[in-house]
């Protein structure tokens, strides 16, 4: 083993420091609906999920091994690459914080170590087989697959409760299977997302050569990336909290348990292949699943857009800014200082961007996506919902109750209009 250069002590240092920006990232991923829902105080969600995060580290290595053996050639690969492909994800990871996008935080590791990685060695040092079977392809299979199953599992609840309207008992039955599918997202989020740490401190180690080729990661590596993301997740990226639990669709407790369970099993089961999966990518395309399935739900498509587009962005962006990163550490010492010199600086300066609104857990479930306007498929949607129950105002005169319906077919309400009043006698 050789000595532990300050080069490699630099980039694992950067790489628990997007571990934990990860983390943060992340949060919503969780427990964005069980606080959305009021299944737990938001204080008390980040905390279980912390600790959830940690535990879920130590239950594989098979993501860490993709990350570390098979993505890129270890062979010819500088500690300053990794370094560089660090960068390029934390940087687009607190961008799309600031700005409340949920996008993933593996993907912008990925495309930083592959930009990265191309302006050092080349496109040939790319496993081009291993990025389209165990990234893209994923990357697009498994939003639809868990959407597709959290829908389902949302009608089949509903269908099973019928329309009348649930009870308290049924509701806090939901809400506790809630709060256990998000400690089984948490549980997954460690096992798949803490270990991209795990495998990029590992190739770095590789590459320094503190490890031999085909290492698996050392305990310590484990334990520091487990307690990075954990910590991460217990600051809590309320920003992201915010849209993912109020921002794209509005959810019932039985929509919450049906999102997290679906999303839960898609995570578990891609750990358990290898699969590097964006947990953000299932867990959005779960919310969005089980918004449709309640006859009545709809999603907020510019949200949702505004989502998509992020996602696409997400491995390109934070490729270019690894590879222009690694083209500057590449100058020598001097360089990589340069480099680090401008991550501190645009993380200070986007942290003190964040600071003219802030968003905590006094103010998470405070949200004005609500009054956004109707798209097409909205407003196509809630054409066939039953009118709402309460008060209806009038156009003239008083305004009128119109009694809740459990049952019978939905009554389309266009417009009540009152009888204008008689013209004055004339004299």
């Amino acid at each position: 083993m050789e000595s532990f250069s300050l080069i490699l002590a630099i980039v694992v240092v950067t790489a628990l420091a997007f571990d934990f920006t990860n983390g943060f990232h992340d949060t919503a991923n969780a427990m964005a609906t069980t606080i959305s829902t009021g299944a737990l105080k938001p204080k008390v969600a980040v905390a279980m999920s912390a600790a959830l995060n940690l535990v879920g580290a130590f239950l594989s290595v098979e993501v860490a091994n993709t990350i570390s053996k098979g993505l890129v050639d270890e062979n010819g690969i500088r500690p300053e690459v990794i370094f560089a492909a660090l960068v390029g994800a934390i940087l687009w990871n607190l961008l799309t914080w600031l700005v409340g996008l949920p996008s993933s935080s593996s993907h912008a590791l990925m495309g930083g170590l592959i930009g990265a990685t191309v302006a050092s060695a080349g496109f040939g040092a790319v496993h081009n087989d291993v990025l389209l079977t165990k990234v893209l392809l994923p990357a697009v299979a498994a939003p639809v697959v868990a959407g597709l199953a959290a829908m389902l599992a949302t009608r089949f609840s509903y269908g099973i409760g019928g329309r009348a309207t649930e009870g308290e008992a049924t509701r806090k039955g939901y809400r506790a299977g809630q709060i256990a599918s998000a400690g089984l997202v948490s549980l997954a989020h460690g096992t798949n997302d803490a270990q991209k740490t795990m495998g990029i401190i590992t190739l770095a180690l590789i590459a320094g050569g503190a490890i031999a080729p085909g290492s698996n990661p050392p305990t310590w590596v484990i334990l520091s990336a487990g307690l990075a993301i954990a910590l991460g997740t217990y600051i809590g990226g309320w920003r992201i909290i915010r849209t993912m639990g109020k921002g794209l669709t509005e959810l019932e407790p039985r929509q919450g348990f049906a999102a997290q369970t679906s999303a839960a099993t898609a995570i578990l089961a891609s750990s358990h292949l290898g699969f590097s999966l964006s947990t953000t990518h299932v867990v959005s395309g779960s919310v969005m699943g089980a918004g449709l399935g309640r006859k009545g739900g709809v999603v907020r498509w510019s949200t949702a857009t505004r989502m998509v587009v992020a996602w696409v962005l997400t491995l390109p962006a934070a490729a270019l800014v690894g590879a222009l990163a690694e083209s500057v550490t590449d100058l020598g010492d001097w360089g990589t200082a340069a480099v680090a010199v401008f991550l501190v600086g645009s993380s200070a300066a986007i942290w003190k961007l964040s600071r003219r609104e802030v968003v905590d857990h006094t103010n998470v479930n405070d949200t004005d996506e609500a009054t956004e306007p109707a798209g097409v498929v909205t407003a196509a949607i809630a054409a066939v919902t039953p009118p709402p129950t309460g008060t209806v105002t009038l156009t003239e005169g008083p305004a009128i109750d119109i009694p809740a319906q459990s049952d019978g077919p939905a009554q389309a309400v266009t417009e009540v209009t009152a009888p204008a009043a008689p013209p004055a006698a004339t004299v």
